[in-house]
C-alpha cells in the first residue's frame, strides 16, 4: 500500500476550525527569554551600554506577538473545536502573561532609556520598578509548575503520527511530555526565583535564572522554529 493511501485513510482534521499558531508563538516565547537573559547579563557588566532603546524594541516586538495571540487563545473557548480545549490554558494564558509584561517593560525602557543609560546604578531603579510586578512572576512561576505536572500526569503534548519528525514518537506519548514539561519547569523555576534576584548581592539565584531561562529559551525558539515544518507537514498529510 502507498504511503499516500495509508494517510489518506488516517487521521482527518477540519482546519478551517482548527486554528493553530502556537508555531510563531513558541518563537516569540524562546525570544523573549533570551531577551530577558541578555538584558540581565547586560545590567550586570557595566563596562558596556546598557542600551534601554533597543531592548525595549526587542521586548515590544516579541511582547506584542505574545499578547495579542495569547489574548485571542485566552478568549476564545475552545480556540479548536473539537480539538484540544487544554491548550487554551497552556499556550494562551502563560504567552498573555508574558507578552503583557514584555510590552511594559519596553514602555518603561523607552520611558526611562536616558536615564539608565547615564545611571552609575542601573540595577537599583530597574529592581525597584520591577517589586511590585514580581508578585505576579512568582504566581505564574507556580502556574509553569501546575502545567509541567499535567503535561506528565496526562501524557499531553505528543504528536500524531501524520506529523512529521514529532509523530515519530506518537507511540511513546511520555517523550514529548517529558520535554515540554521540563520546560514550562524552567520558566517556572525562574519565575519563582525572580522576586528573590530583585535584592541586592544575589547573585548566586540570579545565575540560576540565568541558566534555566536561557535553556527554556533556546529549546523553545528551536523546537517552534522546527514546528513550522512539522505543523505545515501536518496539515497536508491530513487535509
Amino acid at each position: 500500500m502507498a504511503t499516500g493511501e495509508i494517510v489518506a485513510q488516517g487521521l482527518k482534521i477540519d482546519w478551517a476550525h482548527m486554528p493553530t499558531y502556537n508555531t510563531v508563538m513558541a518563537v516569540a516565547a524562546g525570544a523573549g527569554l533570551l531577551m530577558v537573559v541578555g538584558f540581565m547579563r547586560r545590567l550586570g557588566d557595566p563596562e558596556r551600554p546598557l542600551g534601554a532603546e533597543g531592548w525595549a524594541m526587542g521586548f515590544g516586538t516579541v511582547g506584542t506577538i505574545l499578547a495579542l495571540t495569547g489574548l485571542h487563545m485566552t478568549l476564545t473557548w475552545p480556540l479548536a473545536a473539537g480539538g484540544f480545549p487544554f491548550d487554551n490554558v497552556i499556550f494562551g494564558e502563560p504567552s498573555l502573561a508574558f507578552g503583557v509584561l514584555l510590552v511594559f517593560a519596553a514602555f518603561y525602557l523607552w520611558r526611562r532609556a536616558e536615564v539608565l543609560d547615564a545611571a552609575g546604578d542601573r540595577f537599583a531603579p530597574l529592581a525597584s520598578a520591577a517589586h511590585p510586578v514580581s508578585v505576579f512572576v512568582l504566581g505564574m512561576g507556580l502556574a509553569c509548575f501546575g502545567i509541567a505536572a499535567a503535561g506528565v500526569g496526562y501524557e499531553l503534548f505528543a504528536a500524531p503520527p501524520e506529523e512529521p519528525i514529532s509523530g515519530e514518537f506518537a507511540d511513546y506519548p511520555m517523550v514529548e511530555a517529558v520535554f515540554i514539561s521540563g520546560l514550562y519547569a524552567l520558566v517556572g523555576i525562574g519565575a519563582v526565583l525572580f522576586p528573590f534576584a530583585l535584592k541586592p548581592g544575589r547573585r548566586a539565584v540570579t545565575g540560576v535564572i540565568l541558566v534555566v531561562w536561557f535553556l527554556a529559551g533556546l529549546a523553545f525558539l528551536l523546537f517552534g522554529a522546527l514546528n513550522y515544518f512539522t505543523h505545515i507537514g501536518l496539515i497536508v498529510n491530513t487535509m
